[in-house]
């Protein structure tokens, strides 16, 4: 096994699925949730990605190209990685299940299954797994709850996208601190977007306009964005 080595990263998913089409529906289910996912077809990849990454949750096919996951899973747990696995697999025996808690897993959903069931299962793994967080952050008359996933503005609930929730939770986590692009893009998208792409500046403008006046969402020249209630350094 390789050595550990630590990155930055916030609520974000690695997927090993060496089904092209299952991999790339797991992976848009994850990411309409909000979650930042890297995906990979088979065990090398997976070794490699999660020497570069930890990761709050994996998701392994059982049985892939180079074999069978839960033997690799059992050398993770030698190795002292604790990230939270859950298993896919088309065996539904008790004795296969037994097997994959045994090994070092954390839950085992059976093929078929339903998206939403998964994306629940990942997000209770990812909370496991994750440091404490305020249930609710309050910036202003603004209140980002955490654990229920809702955003009022002065009382009035807003309706926003996975990805739009998980942006603004990132920013009233650092509330009155300037957030970088960079950060934002490695804390809410996954490794292929292109960090010098507009993609979070075309997100901050949606959430302005959701968010109403007045404005709670600044930008820093030269840093980034920033949530609070005065605007500061807004350039």
């Amino acid at each position: 096994m390789r050595p550990v080595r630590a990155i930055l990263c916030a609520v974000r998913v690695l997927v090993v699925e060496d089904d092209d089409d299952l991999r790339f529906a797991v992976s848009a289910a994850l990411r309409g949730d909000g979650l930042a996912v890297d995906a990979v077809a088979d065990l090398p990849a997976a070794d490699e990605a999660l020497f570069v990454t930890d990761y709050d949750c994996a998701v392994f096919d059982r049985m892939l190209p180079a074999g069978d996951s839960l033997d690799y899973l059992r050398e993770l747990r030698l190795a002292g990685r604790t990230v939270p696995v859950l298993f896919l697999t088309a065996r539904d025996q008790v004795e296969d299940r037994v097997a994959g808690f045994a090994a070092g897993g954390d839950d085992y959903l059976v093929k078929p299954f339903a998206l939403p069931e998964l994306t629940a299962r990942v997000r209770s793994l990812c909370r496991r797994a994750g440091t404490v967080r305020p249930p609710v952050h309050r910036v202003a008359d603004l209140e980002v709850d955490t654990a229920r996933r809702q955003v009022r503005r002065d009382g009035v609930l807003l309706s926003l996208t996975g990805k739009e929730f998980a942006v603004l939770e990132t920013l009233a986590a650092r509330a009155d601190l300037a957030v970088s692009r960079g950060e934002l893009v490695e804390k809410c998208w996954d490794e292929l977007t292109e960090p010098n792409s507009n993609v979070v500046d075309v997100l901050m403008s949606q959430l302005r306009r959701k968010l109403g006046e007045p404005a709670l969402i600044h930008t820093v020249r030269g840093l980034g964005y920033r949530l609070a209630a005065t605007d500061g350094t807004e350039g």
